[in-house]
């Protein structure tokens, strides 16, 4: 695991130290003699001293017109800072800030950054003060010095973790370039842990995987993420490790079965007249093991995955079509994360095909930049804060997820509720489950924007990513257009849209906390309840009999049926459809011999039809005033009833009696029986209903059909 052995771009997906770089090649880097050199007396002063010239050349293969005066300072004043100064290996000191320089470099980052990385532990290990490198190198590199010195030195014991990864996400939150050089600091410390006690290796490469290794998949940089897994995994689960190393070297041709499908494919896109590079990517060791564990036997395909490069977003669809064409498409395995990009900047198209003798290649299509973009993540990015070259000033997107690179979404809510989190124990907690959370979903609001939630997570978890705390007063939600409780788990894909209360003293109650699968929200939803004890500790929805109001009993609306001996008064509506002028309505005779009015669409007509009833012909009377049963659905606030009573009043409609059923999941049922002075006012009656804040839906009542008599 020495420095000098790995490059960390050719080593993200890739079987071993040995295995071919997939960039240009260059000399192979010996840290140990450059940390020699760099103790050689001066250089020139119109050229780079040799110890960075590599990471020099590696900068200008990204940024061919890089100021490269900057970086030659930068290194003279770490080289003499740090001078006398030694690693535990036994390397000259210089040698691990150059390393975390050229890691940056070789993934492309902006010369700030590589400034700052050059500077990263001077200010903590020598007699280089802040202010000196901001006098010298400006406020911007000062302030990354600053943020990646607060995570120096840190007893990674468990007291000491949570408050180091709350200034970590802290410093991070106000430039992403801080938790770059950070990942970048921890590779090089990885490759070097060999020289440290059994015992701290392995708490060191815990939290690794536990904080670090997560935090670099969010960002975006693949290529520190899956060199960071190998050396985790050979930490943690050596005889593990050694089996896939093994594997991996008793299958050194398991390549070409690859690079014969990629020939294939080649030929393919040149007669489509596709300008398209095939590329195979041997997986790295993590990769090897997963794909062992789950498909068990291996095949030489199973080793790495094809990769094409296409200069636009359309050639990636056009690659994709003829290569669904040419060859078996295994379906389940498509994905398009083009259309639909991940939370982490992430956008490919993935796919499998199967081959004659049945070997099963993965593709990744993607342009050259969203390749860079996949291997840097957010470093790829350059620096978010100069304006773009040609002078535009493009307004920032309104996706919340992907406006602001160097603050991603998940970040920011991070590092808004360990805000709200004093206690550190309760914070690290929380971080380390929300970074479990390897799946996200991504569901789209009402206005057209995005949320990125994990998976499982809930309209619960929706309106607190959404809204904050103003989703206290959230009364439920539409997703895909229907309406939905606030516990309803949500699917990747579907559309949201939350319902919030007019009242902003509202507030969750405790059964929220059940449905809440992000920190946010359980971190929210707690405080609010510690700061509303009288909230907490209310009934929820206890069982109990239905409440009821009774008011005068006044006749309905007139019925006369067509049949010979029975008079007026033995006609009346039936209570599962509840009649009113003007529906269509056919009548049955019962036992006793009255007639019970149905609408004509009610269930109980077929019913009683099945049943050999024959039906008697009714009508309305002169009379307009009727009697109807409506149900009022809503959500649950305080005074709704008696709003839903005043607006009923004002239209002038005598409540016979009223029914509020006990709430469940926030969700009321009222359930009215109301005198109409005239049926014609009845759509109005019922719009005026729905107008009633919470209230979400108003309707006819119908009952489930019975035979009756």
């Amino acid at each position: 695991m020495s420095a000098e052995a790995t490059n960390p771009v050719s080593a993200a997906e890739a079987t071993g130290p040995d295995a071919p770089s997939r960039r240009r090649a260059r000399p192979r880097i010996d840290l140990r003699r450059l940390g020699r050199a760099a103790l050689l007396g001066p250089t020139a002063r119109d050229r780079l001293p040799d110890a960075i010239g590599h990471v020099a050349e590696a900068h200008r293969a990204h940024h061919s017109d890089a100021d490269l005066a900057v970086l030659r300072r930068a290194y003279v004043l770490a080289e003499f800072s740090h001078r006398g100064q030694f690693r535990k290996s036994g390397e000259p000191y210089i040698t691990h800030p150059l390393a975390v320089t050229l890691i940056l470099a070789e993934l492309g980052a902006e010369t700030t950054t590589l400034t700052a990385a050059l500077l990263h532990d001077t200010v903590e290990d020598t007699e280089v003060t802040l202010d000196q490198v901001r006098e010298q190198f400006g406020d911007e590199v000062a302030y990354l010095v600053d943020g990646v010195t607060k995570l120096e030195k840190v007893d990674y014991g468990a007291a000491a973790e949570p408050e180091t990864f709350r200034k970590m996400l802290v410093a991070t939150g106000n430039d992403v370039r801080v938790m770059s050089i950070k990942l970048a600091d921890r590779l090089h410390n990885m490759r070097t842990l060999g020289v440290m006690r059994p015992e701290k290796q392995v708490r060191i490469a815990k939290v690794t995987r536990d904080v670090l290794i997560p935090l670099a998949e969010r960002l975006g940089v693949q290529a520190l993420k899956t060199e960071l897994e190998d050396l985790v995994f050979a930490i943690l689960h050596p005889e593990e490790y050694e089996r896939t190393r093994a594997l991996i070297a008793d299958n050194t041709g398991a390549g070409d079965a690859l690079a014969a499908i990629a020939e294939s494919l080649s030929a393919v896109l040149r007669d489509a007249g596709i300008a398209a590079e095939v590329l195979v990517r041997p997986r790295h060791f993590v990769s090897v093991h997963r794909v062992h564990l789950k498909r068990g036997d291996l095949r030489g395909s199973d080793f790495g995955r094809l990769l094409v490069l296409v200069a636009e977003d359309a050639d990636c669809y056009a690659v994709l079509g003829e290569l669904h064409t040419c060859f078996t498409p295994v379906i389940s395995e498509f994905k398009d994360f083009i259309a639909a990009p991940k939370f982490n900047l992430y956008q490919s198209l993935h796919t499998a095909v199967a081959a004659p003798d049945g070997a099963v290649a993965e593709v990744l299509i993607r342009t050259h930049q969203m390749h860079k973009v996949a291997e840097a993540g957010v470093v790829a990015l350059g620096n978010p804060y100069t304006p773009p070259a040609n002078g535009d000033g493009a307004e920032p997107a309104e996706d919340g997820e992907r406006a602001d690179p160097t603050r991603p979404g998940w970040l920011s809510r991070l590092l808004d509720w360990q805000q709200s989190t004093p206690d550190p124990d309760t914070f690290w907690t929380s971080l380390r489950a929300d970074l479990a959370e390897d799946q996200e979903i991504t569901v789209f609001r009402a206005d057209g924007g995005m949320l990125g939630l994990p998976a499982g997570a809930s309209c619960v978890d929706a309106a607190y990513a959404q809204h904050g705390a103003t989703a206290h007063g959230c009364l439920g939600a539409r997703v895909n257009g229907r309406l939905a409780t606030l516990s309803t788990v949500l699917n990747d894909g579907d559309t949201v849209q939350l319902l919030l209360a007019q009242d902003t003293a509202s507030g969750p109650s405790p059964e929220w906390l059940d449905h809440a699968r992000t920190p946010a929200a359980r971190i929210a939803i707690t405080a609010w309840l510690q700061t509303h004890p009288e909230a907490a500790k209310a009934p929820e929805a206890d069982p109990r009999p239905p409440v009821s109001v009774t008011a005068d009993r006044r006749s309905g609306a007139k019925l006369h049926a067509d049949l010979p001996g029975t008079p007026a008064t033995a006609v009346r509506p039936a209570g599962c459809c509840t009649p009113v002028p003007p529906d269509e309505i056919t009548g049955f005779q019962v036992r006793g011999g009255s007639v019970t009015v149905h609408r004509t669409g009610c269930a109980s007509v077929d019913t009683m039809r099945r049943h050999g009833r024959e039906p008697v012909t009714v009508h309305w009377g002169d009379t307009a005033e009727c009697r109807v049963t409506l149900v009022a659905e809503s959500f649950g606030r305080p005074r709704l009833l008696a709003d839903l009573t005043e607006a009923i009043a004002a239209a002038g409609v005598a409540v016979v009696s009223a029914t509020v059923e006990p709430p469940s999941e926030q969700r009321v049922r009222h359930t009215y029986t109301l005198q109409l002075p005239d049926a014609a006012g009845l759509p109005a009656l019922m719009r005026a209903m729905r107008d009633v804040g919470g209230v979400y839906d108003v309707s006819r009542a119908q009952h489930p059909a019975t035979l009756e008599g």
